[in-house]
């Protein structure tokens, strides 16, 4: 009797070689290697060696010695810290909606085509990004200089007497003004080229439907570019909670204003590079990042929810 054999295309075939399979399994990690290898020497292994770090503690007498979590109580209970935490928070509920506000309104003017020179107004806005915050602030504190500055020409000029942008009072004000010019162009570009891609198909249905320009803006043009401005708040406010160049240069122009714990970063800087607490300066670190973290990762949430 003559037995059937099944088509060809429906007979399983024989696995292939495990060599081959390996082969074929190593190759993607020759495409991802070089990144996982940079991400782990810039990333990982600092993170690693500053969560080492914050277990031990060393003292004149009797050297380095393991503390456990010790340090990160004593962070939890220093009032110098979490004064700086508070005075960041202020800044960036303050300085973040302003400078995006301001960054959203050109990004508008911009994209609508009735603003001239447009490509020039652009250009201009976005010009500061690329002034480095080093020369910025400097540029910007010998302005607000009294005796030496913008403000103590006008105060001789016209007999009057502004007052001080590096006093204690508006000293945090001035630093924001100084971030506020830095990076409104950067943020201003990321709505624009947004916006760029809208369909322009829904703008012409909202002509036929006779929708005005305020119209436009708020039912299509801002939920269209919500993912931007997620994504610039985050930006914005891992910026803000890592606030260390503008105080930390004006400190010298205002010693009596900025104190070297007015940031937390300017305090880690200072515990580390002037106090020798690198143990203590890293777990002040750590507690800063999972606190930026958070706040980044719940503003995320609320961000891209929907109906939000």
């Amino acid at each position: 009797m003559t037995t059937l054999q099944p088509p060809a295309a429906a007979r399983p075939r024989p696995a292939g070689p495990p060599v081959h399979r390996a082969r074929r399994s190593w190759t993607g990690w020759g495409f991802i290697g070089p990144f996982v290898l940079v991400f782990a020497l810039v990333f990982l292994a600092p993170l690693a060696y500053s969560v080492y770090l914050s277990l031990f503690r060393t003292q004149l007498i009797g050297g380095t010695t393991f503390v456990g979590l010790d340090n990160y109580q004593q962070a939890l209970q220093d009032g110098q810290f979490w004064e700086g935490v508070f005075r960041v928070g202020l800044f960036l509920l303050i300085q973040v909606p302003i400078m995006l506000g301001i960054a959203l309104l050109v990004a508008l003017a911009i994209d609508s085509g009735r603003l001239y020179g447009k490509d020039f107004f652009r250009i201009t806005v976005f010009l500061p990004y690329a002034v480095p915050a080093v020369v910025a602030t400097l540029m910007w504190g010998f302005m607000y200089g009294t005796r030496y500055g913008l403000v103590g020409d006008v105060n001789d000029a016209f007999g009057v007497k502004l007052p001080d942008p590096l006093s204690a009072d508006l000293v945090l004000a001035s630093i924001g003004n100084i971030v506020t010019w830095e990076f409104v162009g950067y943020n201003m570009l990321i709505f624009f080229a947004a916006l760029r891609v809208v369909p322009h198909s829904l703008y012409e249905a909202a002509e036929i439907d006779g929708a005005g320009q305020w119209r436009v803006i708020t039912a299509i043009k801002l939920p269209a570019i919500r993912g931007a401005l997620v994504i610039a708040t985050i930006f914005s406010i891992i910026g803000s909670f890592q606030l260390f160049n503008e105080p930390a240069i004006l400190q010298k122009l205002a010693p009596n204003a900025i104190t070297t714990d007015y940031t937390p970063n300017f305090y880690t800087y200072s515990l580390s590079f002037a106090g020798q607490q690198q143990n203590y300066s890293a777990t002040v670190a750590i507690v800063m990042g999972v606190i930026t973290m958070i706040v980044a990762y719940v503003v995320q949430l609320r961000g891209m929810r929907k109906g939000a």
